[in-house]
């Protein structure tokens, strides 16, 4: 029988790093923010035979705020949350809200009318209809040679 040597420095310094990776995950969004992590607004895709519905979580934002892109094959979301601060003479104000810009582009499984987009913004949720654009017919263009 071989006796194998034991070496627990690398499998603790393994360790370390697995449990910092998920303390990292465990940050608060004000924390990653700083950490170079920017706000994404959370999205549910639902395509049917006849359009696609995307809605997008952005509370704290007026509609005036948002700016929404559509093109035949993506939908660009972007905008910017401000921090609204407050100072208190006694006592500690803590936030861990994400503020600061976003931008999220969704790639759309089937292509869309773009100029036909119906949106909605109602209690913090974004609501678009996208309705899905006719498949293009295979057209035969007889071309002349001089």
């Amino acid at each position: 029988m071989a006796l194998i040597r034991w070496e627990p420095l690398p499998e603790m310094d393994s360790l370390q790093r697995e449990m910092n990776r998920l303390f990292d995950s465990l940050t608060p969004a004000t924390d990653r923010a700083s950490n170079g992590v920017a706000f994404v607004p959370p999205a549910e895709l639902d395509e049917t035979p006849e359009a696609i519905h995307l809605k997008l979580e952005i509370p704290g934002m007026e509609a005036k705020d948002l700016d929404v892109q559509v093109t035949a094959e993506a939908v660009a979301i972007s905008g910017e949350r401000r921090s609204q601060t407050k100072t208190e003479e006694k006592g500690m104000t803590r936030s861990e809200f994400p503020y600061g810009s976003f931008r999220r582009v969704i790639p759309l499984p089937a292509r869309v009318q773009n100029d036909s987009v119906e949106a909605e913004y109602k209690n913090g949720v974004l609501n678009l209809t996208l309705p899905k654009a006719e498949p293009e017919k295979n057209r035969v263009v007889k071309v002349e040679l001089g």
